[in-house]
């Protein structure tokens, strides 16, 4: 006897030809897959077509909240602000150095309206990290908070969100205003729109390209989950439902799977500002009435381990992901247990920067099936398993998991040869990530070789050892993941010191702190005169090395 499937049942009818999200096979990029037919071409349409939600609360946070209406006028005034005063055009580059705020929205807005590159730089780098990235995609102009505007040296053109885009922005920008939106440059779908970072395995952050037919995607992926959701009978209109924003917008999940999808379904987007601190974001969830929040693992952990979660009034909660680095079954019950929303729309995702999305989601009926999974491929990702040669591999064999799709990144910025590594026939990208297909569902084995995943954010060591290779005193180390209840994992070096000299974890912290983002420095030492263990070809056994 056949049981239907609801979910199935709606997807079909969604797709289907004629519907609203009906699918077709067309080229991209001279690959030919499947995308959503009815869309809109450029970025700057969604913008267009944002003022009809009017006065609706579009960005919120402790400070105040801004309609969707007063964000398009303020849109329009610094992209006029970029276009006439810093001569910015279509391929030029806006670099965006802050912490989550409106005017961080705002700014990849403007910068994308008039056919320019977002470029979001990580607002936890170093200086000399900052440097290198300015240097790496030379941006025309700026937008940097001032704590960050700090780390910018001479010769770069700055515009402080604190006391520069206040006047710019609210000049032309009050409620009533008509958006004087400029036109999309000749936009194509495959021209490039955002630059974000991911950690190198060459020991430098590399440039993660994406066009606007990569983020209108997402948006419209998202879009069709809501109508998925809806037809299972959910009755909350998407424009009553408000999201919490507490990942950073210098990640894919803080912008790509939030910010831009909510400009596009007339949602809010609930922005936490500062450090992540339970009892903050609790709060704001209980005045601001959050319906959906998708966190890493450790904000998850943080907020179990917060105390009686009775105390807050979380009763708007209907919808809670976790995403960015993997967690445990054991885990995930433990967070069932103390979150009530999470005991029954509880949902887990396997992605990367270069894929935008999500290349695979776990349903609640999946994780409560095979509870190690990371899901299905969603709608238009392709996935295979391979082996060494890189051919399909069947169901069950372990082998690297290589991903095709509308979302996948145009390629790394200025770097063909990681390009070319990444992304092969067909555009079918090699994720380097080790897993196998059971029922037709994402086991993850193992990620990115030796990537560390420290509370959602990735720490390649190879950029690590790179560093602390320029300290005198080093003559060789290796850095680690080791585990770790609150992060996940920890970051450990393991150092050999120069004949003759001493070295100390004060010391190496002191160096490393001064050169890199404060979550790659190492948390754990080991200093040892032991020389690492090495194949035959001096590549150090990284499996052997005593932790």
């Amino acid at each position: 006897m056949n049981v239907r499937n609801p979910a199935l049942d709606a997807m079909s009818r969604l797709t289907a030809p004629g519907a609203e999200f009906e699918l077709a096979a067309e080229d991209v990029l001279g690959s030919t897959m499947p995308v959503f037919a009815r869309r809109h071409r450029s970025l700057g349409q969604v913008l267009e077509a944002s003022p009809h939600y009017g006065d609706a609360d579009y960005i919120v946070t402790e400070r105040g909240r801004i309609g969707f209406r007063e964000h398009a006028a303020r849109v329009a005034a610094l992209a006029t602000e970029l276009r006439s005063r810093y001569r910015v055009g279509k391929g030029d580059r806006v670099g965006i150095l802050a912490a989550n705020s409106p005017e961080w929205i705002i700014t990849f807005w403007a910068t994308v309206s008039i056919g320019a590159i977002a470029v979001g730089y990580n607002a936890w780098w170093s200086r000399r990290e900052v440097e290198h990235a300015l240097g790496h995609t030379r941006p025309k102009v700026v937008v940097a908070d001032a704590k960050r505007a700090a780390l910018i040296g001479p010769g770069v053109d700055v515009l402080t969100v604190e006391e520069d885009l206040a006047p710019i922005t609210t000049a032309k920008s009050d409620a009533t205003a008509t958006a004087d939106l400029p036109e999309p440059a000749g936009l194509a779908e495959d021209d490039p729109a955002v630059i974000l970072y991911t950690s190198g395995t060459s020991g430098r952050p590399k440039g993660v390209v994406h066009s606007h037919r990569n983020l209108l995607a997402v948006a419209d992926y998202h879009r069709f989950n809501d109508a998925i959701v809806a037809a299972l009978g959910d009755p909350t209109p998407q424009a009553d439902r408000r999201y919490l924003l507490a990942l950073p917008l210098f990640h894919v999940a803080g912008l790509h799977n939030l910010a831009v999808p909510r400009l596009a379904t007339g949602s809010a987007v609930v922005v936490h500002e500062g450090p992540f601190e339970p009892d903050r974001v609790l709060r704001l969830i209980e005045s601001e009435r959050v319906t959906n929040w998708g966190a890493v693992p450790t904000m998850a952990k943080r907020l179990v381990e917060h105390g009686d979660l009775d105390a807050y009034d979380l009763s708007s909660l209907t919808a809670f992901a976790l995403a960015s680095a993997p967690s445990s079954p054991e885990f995930k019950n433990r967070l069932r247990a103390a979150l009530p929303v999470a005991r029954q729309s509880l949902v887990d995702s396997y992605g990367l920067t270069e894929t935008s999305t999500a290349v695979s989601v776990a349903s609640p009926l999946d994780l409560a099936e095979a509870p190690g999974t990371v899901g299905r491929p969603i709608v238009t990702v392709r996935v295979e398993i391979r082996d060494e040669n890189g051919e399909p591999v069947p169901e069950g064999v372990e082998g690297e998991i290589a991903v095709r799709s509308p979302f996948t990144m145009l390629g790394y910025w200025e770097d063909p040869d990681a390009t070319a590594s990444a992304l092969r026939d067909d555009r079918w990208l090699h994720t380097g990530d080790i897993g196998l297909l059971e029922n037709g569902r994402i086991r993850l084995t193992s990620r990115r070789g030796d990537l560390i995943l420290r509370g959602g954010e990735n720490v390649y060591p190879a950029e690590v050892e790179s560093v602390l290779g320029e300290h005198p005193d080093v003559d060789e180390c290796v850095v680690l993941g080791t585990p770790d209840d609150d992060l996940g994992e920890a970051v450990l070096a393991v150092v050999v010191p120069r004949a003759g000299t001493q070295l100390t974890a004060e010391g190496l912290s002191d160096f490393c702190r001064d050169r890199l983002a404060y979550f790659k420095v190492p948390a754990r030492w080991r200093i040892t005169g032991r020389p690492l263990p090495r194949n035959a070809t001096g590549k150090v056994l990284r499996r052997e090395v005593t932790t």
